[in-house]
């Protein structure tokens, strides 16, 4: 047998055991996640809250308590979350958004929020309507070039009159 032959042979033995591994592991996390979310629904609750400010921060920088930055791993401590600063009643709270909803929440509007915990699963509005911000338009590579295109062409065309 050629050596390439036995090469491509065990390259797709190894893809063959690695797709396999991937399936169960996948499985695996979608148990997981099933029951996450039936503890979340069991945990929920209508509030009224004023939302006043939201972000995306990281953990650490969220003001979110210690016992929440401590008992999450190292691995999800580093990527930006969707963070929203709500006065429910007199006191003011950090909460973690759902990042399905974090663009379409109003920002110093009362709204009608289900929590679970420290996060926010839905919103709609409470006094008045709240707004859409829709989906914003993914612009294109060629759209992003023409425009700085553009923007540097822009800025040559001034430099020539500032020179004369």
């Amino acid at each position: 047998m050629p050596t390439y032959l036995i090469v491509l042979l065990v390259i797709l033995v190894v893809l063959t055991i690695l797709t396999i591994v991937l399936y169960f592991l996948g499985k695996k996390a979608e148990a997981k996640q099933a029951v996450q979310q039936e503890q979340i629904r069991a945990m929920e609750q209508q509030v009224s809250m004023l939302i006043i400010d939201k972000k995306k921060l990281r953990l650490k920088d969220a003001g979110l308590p210690d016992s929440i930055t401590k008992n999450t791993p190292w691995y999800a401590k580093n990527p930006k979350l969707p963070i929203v600063k709500a006065k429910i009643g007199p006191r003011m709270m950090n909460f973690i958004c759902d990042a399905n909803i974090f663009d379409d929440m109003p920002v110093k509007k009362e709204v009608k929020a289900t929590i679970s915990g420290l996060y926010i699963t839905s919103v709609r509005g409470l006094h008045g309507k709240t707004e859409s911000n829709g989906k914003k338009k993914k612009l294109s590579m060629r759209q992003k070039l023409t425009n700085k295109l553009n923007s540097l062409r822009e800025e040559r065309d001034d430099l020539k009159k500032k020179s004369k």
